[in-house]
């Protein structure tokens, strides 16, 4: 296998696990849906997400990439649009700390839950097959509807794939992005269910936000200096 393949290859799965388990509106939605309703519910919300990613990955494939092959200016757009939005995301990691010291750790945790937003819940006691379904098109939702989704898909397809990389190749890609979505936040939703691991998540995470921030800033600040 060619190097440039093999170091395209490892520059999507790093950069794919780092943005998949950068806490988000995805996760906030998991984190409400896996604990109101349980597991089933949780993983079924994971698989929307799933779902979801692969919206972004399908009209980035099939209508942006022919508008990048003949338009510099739109490369240029989307590079710099992406490259803002990594960075956006790495400082975001560290709004949380922003935000107790300003608002509260009450507040901190209310501006975390609003993401997921409260309209696409239905209550605990409503039929099985109902909230099943509405979990799925919950998380599809989540991630169907998310700026910020779309522009780390063209990001990545624009920046780190290359153009003369096979459409096979690309497809095998958004299978990828859309599998470690669904497997990250089914294991999310499968140690949120378990209060003793919920405890040791919420210690971790804090760090594993901060390191992610940090990786995902200076991954956009590369790409504006190798512009």
């Amino acid at each position: 296998m060619p190097d440039g393949i093999s170091v395209e290859i490892m520059a999507v799965g790093i950069i794919t696990v780092l943005a998949v388990i950068s806490p988000g509106p995805d996760f906030a939605m998991v984190t409400r849906i896996a604990i109101t309703r349980g597991r089933k519910a949780g993983i079924l919300c994971a698989i929307g997400i799933g779902s979801g990613i692969s919206v972004h990955v399908t009209y980035t494939m099939i209508g942006l990439g022919v508008v990048f092959a003949h338009n510099i200016w739109v490369l240029n757009t989307i590079r710099i649009l992406g490259a803002s939005y990594l960075i956006w995301l790495g400082i975001s990691a560290f709004l949380p700390d922003i935000m107790k010291l300003r608002l509260g750790k009450r507040s901190a945790k209310t501006a975390l839950s609003a993401p997921g937003g409260t309209n696409t819940l239905i209550p605990p006691h409503a039929p099985g097959t109902r909230r099943n379904a509405s979990s799925f098109w919950a998380g599809f939702a989540c991630n169907a509807l998310n700026p910020k989704a779309m522009l780390f898909i063209v990001s990545l397809f624009s920046q780190v794939i290359s153009a003369d990389t096979s459409a096979a190749m690309q497809l095998g890609y958004g299978i990828f992005i859309a599998l470690c979505h669904m497997v990250w936040f089914a294991i999310v939703a499968a140690a949120l269910t378990l209060p003793m691991i919920q405890a040791k998540i919420g210690k971790a995470r804090v760090w594993i936000e901060r390191g992610v921030g940090v990786c995902l800033a200076g991954l956009g600040i590369k790409i504006l200096a190798n512009g």
